[in-house]
């Protein structure tokens, strides 16, 4: 994770005092909410190593708001969404957290993407009053150190779901010596936690560790180091372009070993931008992927989505959906009198029950959702097929 610069700090600050202002010119009316609308904001990668991926997570959103407002909105207040590029740059973040909370006016920050980018935007979000609501990153204990009761996480634990489905593919598979391929981040270092519990408990060994810098492009040495200590599977701490760079560098060296990715490298876009060219790549996750065995209601969705959103892969739509629809469910809770105080508490210990797709119903216990969940898949052409049951705490 990169650390934020003095100027970047001291931006903050300045744009921390501007908010008091205005939060004193306006007494008591709450930011972001006025009669009839309620703002929101989000940042994603549009221009970095993870760009490919994000399309569907925005449109997601955008579909779920217009849904909601379609309905009548939220106590007779239309959603409106706004939309900043991190370009997955923890710096970039931070502006755009600034720039929403003081020039838009968001009520909160919702769905932002990545580890680096959602830790620096939430250290703006928490000292501004703003709700932080399920970014996107498996490492939830940078959102719930400071005691802050406004922020929720969606994502389950990248180490906790790493640990569970190495030891599935351990026990399935007889794999020994584990190496890993890690990006240089707190969302590698959590991976990493998450293999390591998985050979303490198997008796196995992490054999050799190898990292790369956010937004790599070549990875040669990396297998080559891995390939030297004899690892008999490959885990992947990698991002969805990453993990297609360094899936094809292990086959095109004719190495037959195992490889697995963890969240996020299990990914719908992953196989679909690779063309094919990824058969018998392992995936962990969390939810599931959309699959010929849907609901009549889920068929439904994505073929509503298909037809807004062209070419577009719908997992990243389907979970940004559900997110955004957990949100309007609290906003709702909260009653028409809105203030972040009486959102966080209608968050805190509620409930979302996935009626469209087949995903397990979840609660938010202490900020983060319970129970934690995760299945290994593996890549058949273009798609990822589901091998192993739920695995829950």
């Amino acid at each position: 994770m990169r650390h934020i610069g003095r100027r970047t700090l001291i931006g903050a600050m300045a744009a921390l005092g501007l908010a008091g202002l205005q939060a004193t010119e306006a007494g008591a009316q709450t930011r972001g909410v006025s009669d009839d609308e309620i703002v929101l904001g989000t940042h994603m990668d549009l221009s970095g190593p993870a760009a490919a991926g994000m399309p569907p997570i925005v449109a997601g959103l955008e579909v779920a708001v217009k849904e909601l407002n379609a309905a009548g909105g939220i106590h007779g207040r239309q959603l409106r969404l706004v939309v900043e590029d991190n370009g997955y740059q923890p710096g970039n973040a931070v502006r755009a957290v600034q720039k929403m909370a003081t020039r838009d006016n968001v009520f909160a920050i919702v769905s932002p993407f990545g580890t680096g980018t959602s830790a620096a935007g939430y250290a703006v979000a928490a000292k501004m009053g703003v709700p932080h609501l399920f970014p996107w990153t498996g490492v939830p204990e940078i959102f719930h150190k400071t005691g802050d009761d406004r922020s929720f996480t969606y994502v389950a634990d990248y180490g906790w779901v790493t640990q569970a489905g190495v030891e599935w593919l351990i026990a399935e598979k007889g794999a020994q010596r584990i190496g890993i391929l890690y990006q240089d981040d707190a969302f590698g270092q959590t991976v990493i936690a998450g293999v390591e519990a998985a050979a303490k408990a198997t008796g196995t060994e992490v054999v050799e560790t190898a990292s790369y810098k956010s937004g790599a492009l070549d990875f040669s040495a990396q297998v080559t180091k891995l390939r030297n200590a004899d690892a008999d599977l490959v885990v992947l701490a990698t991002l969805p372009r990453e993990t297609i760079g360094s899936y094809t560098t292990i086959r095109r060296g004719d190495w037959d070993v195992d490889v697995v990715t963890s969240i996020p490298g299990r990914s719908q876009v992953v196989p679909l931008l690779a063309k094919g060219t990824l058969d018998g790549l392992y995936g962990i996750g969390q939810w599931n992927l959309p699959g010929d065995d849907e609901t009549p209601e889920a068929q439904a969705w994505i073929a509503q989505f298909a037809e807004d959103y062209p070419g577009l892969p719908s997992e990243g739509g389907i979970v940004s959906y559900m997110m955004m629809m957990w949100v309007a469910q609290a906003l709702e809770a909260a009653g028409p009198d809105l203030t972040a105080e009486s959102f966080a508490a209608a968050m805190e210990g509620s409930t979302y029950e996935d009626k469209v797709f087949r995903n397990q119903t979840l609660t938010l216990t202490d900020g983060h959702i319970a129970p934690e969940v995760a299945s290994v898949w593996q890549v058949d052409d273009v798609t990822w097929r589901k091998l192993s049951d739920d695995i829950t705490e």
